[in-house]
């Protein structure tokens, strides 16, 4: 039981993230599920609707569990979002790119797309947001 809590305490940060992140990438396939698939709604749009949804649930999942930001204050907290977002719509270019590539060019499902598209997603969020966004100083 030593061993693995000191595994964990070793590589907390990851393990939050890969969890917070498993939840991110769930709201994000679940929304945009409900989108494309239950209310019709063409699936770039689903997409983009599902990626606000995330980012938003990411950010605060993020910022209290995984990188424990300490910033304080409305301007270093927008400042920090911001730089959040920032990182987010590169990544939702790439998603946008993988989505395009599997469904209008591959003829995959939608889904399955999705699903490719959120494992290039989590691994470029977190290098950005350790790096960049919540950084250490």
């Amino acid at each position: 039981m030593d061993k693995i809590r000191t595994l964990y305490k070793k590589y907390e940060e990851l393990v939050l993230y890969v969890i917070c992140g498993g939840l991110t990438t769930l709201v994000n396939i679940v929304v945009y599920g409900l989108c494309a698939d239950i209310l019709g709604i063409f699936y770039l749009v689903s997409n983009f609707i599902a990626w606000v949804l995330s980012v938003l649930f990411a950010y605060v999942t993020n910022r209290t569990w995984v990188f424990k930001s300490k910033k304080r204050g409305a301007r270093a907290i927008l400042r920090e979002f911001g730089l959040f977002v920032s990182g987010r719509v590169m990544s939702m270019a790439g998603d946008m790119v993988i989505m395009f590539l599997c469904v209008s060019v591959a003829h995959l499902p939608g889904l399955v797309a999705k699903i490719l598209a959120n494992i290039f997603v989590m691994i470029f969020n977190y290098v950005f947001s350790k790096l960049i966004i919540f950084r250490k100083r």
